[in-house]
C-alpha cells in the first residue's frame, strides 16, 4: 500500500482533510485510532467510522514482526514480515533511533553486504516504510528514522520521499532527525532539494578511488568520489544540516594511508562527518574488519588532521546482524530440502 493510495481510500469514505491527517498521524505515532477527547461522531464521517476497525487492521499487518534480536549495545536488529510473504529488516537504534529498509534485496551489489548478494526482489512501498516506523514505536520510543536498511532508497525514490515527508510532517520526526543514505544517484541530488521535507543526507563513499569503488559497489552510478563529494556538499550546506560520509572500514581494502590521504583530500572544509563503520563480518563473504586498536588509531589519525571523524560500531555484531544476513538465515531455514535420488 502507498501513501497515496491509503489517502484516496480514506477520501472515497468521506474524509476531509483535517480527518484524513489526523488518521495518518495516529498510525505513524502509533496511537489508536480512538485516541483524543472529541468523540469521532463529532468530525468524523460515518463511513469512515464503520471502515476504521478493519482499515487498523490492514495496517498493522502492512508490517509484522517476525523475530527480534536484542544487542548488548542497546540496539535491536528486527526481521519484518511483509504481507506477500517477503521479508526485510529494521534495526532499534540506542538513543531512540530506527534504521529502516527501503527495499527487498538492492540492486547495487555491493560486494562487502549480503544484502546485495541475492539481488533486488522488490520496491518497499510508501506505506511498508511507515509501516516498519509504527511497529517499531509499539516497541520504543523512535526520534529518529535513517534509511540505511537494506536497498538503495535512490532506486526507490518516490516511495522513500513519500514516506520521508509523511514522517517529518504527521510523524513527529525532526527535518534533519530523517536521514536520506545513498551510494550516490543524480536524481537524489536533483530531487532532494525540492522536497517539502528535507532530509539530511549520508552518502555512502568507502573509498576515494574511483576504479575501486566501481569493484566494490559494481552498480552503483559512475560518479567519481570527487563529484560525489562536491554534489553532497552542495545539498548539505542549502540544508544546514552536515552530511555524513559512511565509510565501511575493511582491513587491507580501504584502511591503508593511500585512502586516508585520500580522505584528507576530499574532506577538507567540507560540511561533513565522517562515520567510519570497521566491517560487520559476514561469514559467506571474504571481507575482515580490522581490528579494534587499528581502527581507532586510524580515526584518531584523521582527526588530528582535521577530518570530524566518528568511530560508530555497526548494531547487532553480537549477534550476527549485519544488514541482510537474519533474512539470509530464515530463507535457509524456510528452503525445502532436496529430496535423495532414489535408488533404480
Amino acid at each position: 500500500m502507498r501513501i497515496e493510495d491509503l489517502r484516496q481510500h480514506l477520501r472515497t469514505l468521506g474524509a476531509q482533510p483535517k480527518v484524513e491527517d489526523r488518521v495518518l498521524r495516529l498510525w505513524a505515532q502509533a496511537q489508536p485510532q480512538d485516541s483524543g477527547k472529541r468523540r469521532l461522531e463529532d468530525f468524523m464521517p460515518k463511513a469512515l467510522r464503520l471502515a476504521l476497525p478493519a482499515l487498523s487492521a490492514e495496517l498493522a499487518a502492512l508490517v509484522q514482526l517476525r523475530s527480534q534480536h536484542p544487542g548488548e549495545d542497546g540496539s535491536a536488529r528486527l526481521l519484518l514480515g511483509l504481507q506477500d510473504g517477503q521479508t526485510v529488516e529494521a534495526v532499534l537504534l540506542p538513543r531512540d533511533g530506527l534504521c529502516i529498509s527501503s527495499q527487498v534485496g538492492c540492486a547495487v551489489g555491493c560486494q562487502f553486504c549480503m544484502t546485495g548478494t541475492g539481488g533486488l526482489v522488490r520496491q518497499v512501498t510508501s506505506g511498508e516504510m511507515v509501516a516498519q516506523v509504527a511497529l517499531a514505536r509499539t516497541l520504543r520510543a523512535v526520534k529518529k528514522v535513517v534509511f540505511m536498511g537494506m536497498g538503495e532508497p535512490s532506486h526507490n525514490l518516490d516511495n522513500v520521499l513519500a514516506a520521508i515527508d509523511l514522517l517529518g510532517t504527521l510523524g513527529d520526526i525532526g527535518h534533519k532527525n530523517l536521514v536520506f543514505s545513498t551510494v550516490g544517484d543524480l536524481r537524489v541530488f536533483e530531487q532532494l532539494p525540492l522536497q517539502r521535507v528535507k532530509p539530511a543526507l549520508a552518502l555512502s563513499l568507502h573509498t576515494t578511488k574511483a576504479a575501486l569503488r566501481e569493484q566494490l559497489l559494481p552498480r552503483a552510478p559512475r560518479i567519481t568520489p570527487d563529484e560525489l563529494v562536491e554534489l553532497a556538499e552542495h545539498y548539505g550546506r542549502s540544508t544546514g544540516y552536515p552530511v555524513q560520509v559512511q565509510w565501511t572500514l575493511m582491513e587491507g581494502v580501504n584502511d591503508g594511508q593511500d585512502e586516508l590521504d585520500g580522505i584528507v583530500r576530499l574532506l577538507t572544509g567540507k560540511y561533513m562527518v565522517l562515520n567510519m563503520i570497521p566491517y560487520n563480518r559476514v561469514p559467506e563473504l571474504p571481507f575482515q574488519r580490522p581490528n579494534a586498536e587499528r581502527a581507532a588509531a586510524i580515526a584518531r589519525h584523521l582527526h588530528q588532521r582535521g577530518i570530524l571523524t566518528k568511530l560508530r560500531q555497526s548494531a547487532g555484531q553480537d549477534v550476527e546482524g549485519g544488514c541482510g544476513q537474519l533474512r539470509a538465515r530464515e530463507a535457509m531455514v524456510r528452503m525445502p530440502a532436496r529430496r535423495k535420488p532414489v535408488a533404480s
